[in-house]
């Protein structure tokens, strides 16, 4: 039933159907989930005589001098209303032809609305009414709409009642087993629904709510679950002792942090276990994550595994395979590189040393999952800046072999929030302690609107000083192209700004709608210094590892998220200089003052990510299409924490038990992934 067009409603023709239609709202159900955003208490009308401020009131009253007036042009309905107290207050409508009819003089009504004084006189224009004691009557706990559109909440109020008088809410199929119903102790679906949009008590709105909030996070956390491969939870994977993980660690020259000795620990037992590994490992730019993944591969390959490790561009497999294979190669294990850029027959001698097993170790970008590329004994399985990746891709590796190992690493600090949602399928270590003797990068905010900050030609004379010493920098604009709606500088503007102002400095323009090719190349003489001075948009964020590079100009840097500006600041700082950040501000607003200030005092990125979180949100800061994280309707991932957590245990809880949902008890719950999260996370069930 609540599958039908919500045209089928009274009152709903062309017009708002498209209006409802721009708003994602096509059906009955889809209406029946548009929640109040308050509401207002009617159970009990205020006696008039105490009415001695301006606001909204509730009150009951006989209608008394009703005069109404009209013309060709307008109406107008006046009359007086008086309650048992004693009190008065003048009621108005404006073009009022209906309402004359409805209202009848001497009898008693309920009005809500706003009551302003006038000449001495309490008043209220246009008020909401019905005749008291009616079944239509307004008091009781009334739910407010925001508006949609065109569409006011009294009218959305109206369509909501329509629809449970159609196919009362009491009816709704329940998807939530009967068991965790019990178990998380919360309301049914009908119950809860009923409870949002007719509420008898305030307690029932919020046991409604909270239903609601579990119910997605329940669902949520099960689709990703089963999209990740957590269904089998007990999978037999490859055992590699971790004692040689140890080995590789013990002869580096150099000591691990705490952090980095804790992550090695928990690699270590993973590997050692005959379940399959399956970890994030979580660390801030320049944390030391690398040195943990070739320790882990180290000892796949001496316990006769290869392994397989993805990075995001191909500029970047080739620095990581420069450096491993070096320290590699010392210890007699075979590296090789495999990205698209490449002649045929080298691609043909590295296809043939993985299916032989000659190669121990290959890196690689996009090309590593191609359907052409076979291992012989593949044991773990790296992915670099796993935001990159979508789930399909990592999966895609991962089937290279029977349950390899997987290791999963970013250097985006991420909320351990979003990182329970996202990744409720992983175990996580989190890498928070920098090595020692790495500088902290000097960062500084630009105000071009005030003199008690350095301004913007101070930056690029400090920018001029640098490049002068041999180093180099980058300058990052918020767009490609010149916009009319977007009082921002772009790529191609600061560009031609950049050649003017250095003449004698080799400069380089980077954005995401080049060719792949040009952008490899164009990092690549940046990489070996061919480019001094790289202007660029935020395609740059991930992809290059310039050790040169000392200083990082941010231009509108109020455009970008706060977490966003961390990992820029993170392209600089690579190596033993000193290196500087300069966040060039053009917005007075304080929200954008104290996001900057926040980039000034704090390199933690784990805490950047944080505040990143409270300003914009989950989606923006993962992106959806990578991780398929659907809209949230109802929860709040960090307000609702503890509900997420008790979801995702309950989630793993029915998967270990059902690990398909092919069970009658999670039958519907089964159809309500497929329902709300298919498409985005391409679930087949």
């Amino acid at each position: 039933m609540l599958s039908q067009s919500i045209d089928t409603l009274k009152g709903i023709g062309k017009s708002k159907m498209k209006t409802f239609s721009e708003h994602n709202i096509s059906t009955l159900r889809d209406l029946i989930l548009y929640l109040p955003k308050s509401y207002e208490d009617r159970r009990n009308p205020t006696a008039i005589r105490n009415i001695n401020s301006e606001g909204s009131y509730f009150v009951v009253g006989r209608v008394l001098n009703k005069n109404f007036k009209s013309n060709w042009k307008k109406s107008i309905l006046n009359f007086d209303v008086i309650d048992s107290s004693g009190g008065m207050i003048h009621v108005t409508f404006f073009n009022a032809f209906y309402i004359n009819n409805a209202i009848k003089e001497g009898k008693v009504y309920s009005f809500y609305g706003n009551i302003t004084y006038s000449l001495g006189w309490l008043q209220m224009i246009h008020p909401e009414f019905c005749e008291a004691d009616s079944e239509s009557d307004i008091r009781g706990i009334i739910p407010v709409y925001s508006n949609i559109g065109s569409i006011s909440g009294r009218q959305i109020r109206n369509f909501i009642k329509q629809i449970n008088d159609i196919s009362p809410l009491e009816n709704i199929e329940e998807w939530i087993p009967g068991n965790v119903l019990k178990t998380a102790n919360v309301c049914s679906i009908s119950y809860a629904l009923k409870g949002i949009h007719f509420p008898k008590t305030k307690s029932q709105i919020l046991e409604a709510r909270y239903r609601l909030i579990f119910g997605e996070l329940l669902t949520l956390e099960a689709g990703l679950l089963l999209i990740k491969g957590r269904a089998i939870d007990n999978k037999i994977g490859p055992v590699i002792s971790g004692d040689t993980l140890w080995e590789y660690v013990d002869k580096l020259p150099f000591e691990l942090t705490d952090d980095q000795k804790k992550a090695a620990s928990d690699i270590a037992n993973d590997l050692n276990s005959s379940k399959s590994m399956n970890r994030l490992i979580q660390g801030d730019v320049g944390s030391g994550k690398t040195v943990l993944a070739e320790a882990s591969m180290y000892a796949a390959a001496k316990n006769g595994y290869q392994s397989a490790f993805m990075a995001p561009t191909e500029i970047l497999a080739k620095q990581h395979y420069d450096s491993i294979s070096k320290s590699f190669n010392k210890r007699g294990i075979k590296c090789a590189l495999l990205v698209s850029n490449q002649s045929q027959k080298i691609k043909n001698n590295v296809l043939n040393g993985l299916k032989n097993g000659k190669i121990d170790v290959v890196i690689g970008t996009h090309a590593v999952i191609s359907d052409n590329v076979e291992f012989k004994k593949l044991g773990l399985v790296i992915t670099d800046e796993q935001h990159r990746f979508g789930v399909n891709q990592r999966r895609m590796l991962s089937e290279k072999s029977i349950n390899p190992n997987i290791m999963v690493m970013t250097a985006t600090p991420i909320p351990r929030t979003i990182a329970v949602v996202v990744f409720g399928d992983l175990d996580i270590s989190i890498i928070k302690t920098m090595p020692k003797g790495r500088k902290k990068i000097i960062t500084r905010v630009c105000r071009n609107f005030s003199d008690s900050k350095p301004s913007r030609d101070m930056v690029y004379e400090n920018l001029k000083k640098e490049i002068g010493k041999g180093k180099q920098g980058y300058v990052i604009a918020p767009l490609i192209e010149e916009s009319d709606v977007i009082d921002a500088i772009s790529a191609t503007k600061l560009y031609e700004e950049m050649q003017i102002k250095f003449p004698d400095v080799k400069i380089g323009l980077l954005h995401g709608e080049m060719s792949a090719e040009i952008k490899e190349k164009i990092m690549e003489d940046f990489y070996n210094n061919k480019i001094s001075l790289l202007v660029s948009t935020v395609v740059i964020e991930v992809g290059i590892n310039v050790p040169n590079a000392t200083v990082m100009v941010i231009e509108n840097s109020e455009r970008f998220g706060l977490a966003q500006l961390h990992q820029l600041r993170g392209r600089v700082g690579r190596g033993e200089d000193q290196s500087y950040c300069y966040l060039i501000l053009n917005s007075q607003s304080e929200t954008s003052i104290a996001r900057a200030e926040i980039m000034e005092s704090t390199s933690d990125g784990f805490l950047i990510a944080e505040e990143d979180l409270k300003l914009r949100g989950p989606g923006d800061i993962l992106g959806k299409r990578q991780h398929g994280l659907p809209d949230l309707k109802f929860a709040h991932l960090t307000k609702h924490i503890d509900v997420l957590q008790k979801s995702l245990k309950i989630a793993n809880e029915i998967l270990a038990e059902d690990p398909h949902l092919t069970s009658e008890k999670n039958y519907m719950l089964k159809n309500k992934i497929k329902e709300i999260y298919g498409d985005n996370l391409n679930l087949t069930l």
